[in-house]
């Protein structure tokens, strides 16, 4: 190798950090390989000319891990991603944003499993509450409940449409309200049904009713 070469090689590590693996006939990183970054991150993987392309690891200094594909040094395709918080998202990646379909985990147990949209959740989806066993199954938008969906309870469920907004309801539903930022417009609430007789009012009765 050319004292050139060498030079050029150095450069490459100064910025790019160290690398062992795989090189193209252009010096390029290609095939399987090793790289330790400047900043102590580590991906160990498949490049194509030069670039994190097709399946990898990547280790963040900061405790985070993305394994998937990558397309042109960007998460793309499926991956799993644990972050330093505790969430995990295993879903669909695109240009290094959650896009498409996802489950995520968040650190207090929640869940939403459905459509993303640029990182957020954004089509059909359901969010899980961990804490009450509660969840919401609908539509979303830009991360928020939106157009139709139902919020279900252990022995009880709303159904309506949800706009976006700083209104707040009544009862347990405020309390999810308060969460999701959310108005809740219900078709129908539903609950325990009883097989005891219903008895009809009299006449006398009525009419005094209707006295009162």
């Amino acid at each position: 190798m050319s004292d050139a070469g060498s030079e050029e090689l150095d450069n490459e590590q100064n910025q790019l950090g160290e690398y062992e693996g795989n090189r193209n006939d252009a010096g390029e990183r290609h095939g399987f390989g090793r790289a330790v970054l400047p900043n102590g991150d580590i991906y160990e993987g498949q490049y194509q000319f030069g670039k994190r392309h097709g399946q990898g690891t990547y280790r963040f200094k900061n405790g985070a891990r993305y394994v998937g594909i990558y397309s042109q040094n960007m998460k793309h395709g499926e991956g799993v991603f644990n972050y330093p918080d505790g969430s995990k998202y295993e879903g669909s990646w695109a240009e290094d944003l959650r896009h498409g379909y996802g489950i995520y985990t968040y650190p207090n147990g929640d869940t939403y499993d459905g459509q993303w949209h640029k990182h957020l959740r954004h089509g059909q989806g359901t969010y899980h509450y961990h804490s009450t066993g509660s969840k919401y199954k609908g539509s979303w938008e830009n991360g928020k409940m939106e157009s139709e969906g139902e919020y279900i309870h252990s022995n009880h469920r709303y159904k309506g449409n949800f706009v976006k907004n700083n209104d707040k309801a009544d009862g347990e539903w405020a309390e999810l309200a308060q969460i999701t930022n959310v108005k809740w417009i219900p078709k129908y609430i539903s609950g325990p049904t009883y097989n005891s007789p219903v008895r009809k009012a009299s006449a006398l009765e009525r009419e005094a009713a209707a006295a009162e």
